[in-house]
């Protein structure tokens, strides 16, 4: 299940308000500039399919997404709790960094967490499988895909390189709460 947490950036341990209906976190990230959607896949896609068949199957909200802010490359990443870099993966995302572009990542499958840092508040949203989450060029955030990782997600980037960070150096995202594996109890 979806799940967005809302913090005071000094408490990460008691959370302001926690919602887990997808339209009322659609609602809440809205009025933070963030895009949360929910996407379903125009064809069946099969454990294992190639990149192009993950693309082909959602290629109308892609098009659409890639029309309306401009994206000029769409890949797939894939992860699964076996990856020999997986722990390595993880801490390259776990330090609060922004991006020069939006940051956009489709759940095909499995889960992610994104924590976003906004002003004096925390916004914590589990993302699971359907979810689209676009967050904004210049917004302090981590990501978080667990100490064992699962999931398939569709990447836009308006930058044909990819993925580039910026660090802040600030400690935050050490205080707050890390992902728990997929399929395992979130916490509260």
């Amino acid at each position: 299940m979806s799940r967005l947490r809302i913090f005071q950036d000094s408490r990460p341990d008691a959370p302001l308000s926690v919602y887990t209906d997808h339209a009322e976190i659609a609602t809440e990230l809205a009025k933070a500039g963030v895009r949360f959607e929910q996407w379903e896949a125009s064809q069946p896609i099969a454990p294992g399919a190639s990149q192009d068949e993950v693309i082909a199957a959602y290629r109308a909200d892609i098009d659409r997404l890639m029309s309306e802010e401009g994206y000029q490359a769409v890949d797939v990443i894939s992860l699964k709790p076996d990856h020999p870099d997986r722990a390595t993966l993880r801490q390259k995302f776990l330090s609060e960094h922004t991006h020069s572009e939006d940051e956009v990542r489709f759940f095909v499958a499995g889960a992610g967490q994104f924590t976003l840092h906004l002003g004096d508040k925390v916004y914590d949203i589990l993302c699971e499988q359907g979810d689209l989450i676009g967050v904004p060029d210049g917004t302090r955030h981590w990501f978080d895909m667990s100490e064992s990782p699962y999931f398939v997600a569709i990447r836009l980037f308006t930058n044909k390189e990819g993925w580039v960070a910026n660090f802040t150096g600030e400690d935050i995202a050490q205080r707050f709460p890390r992902m728990t594996p997929h399929g395992s109890a979130q916490a509260a």
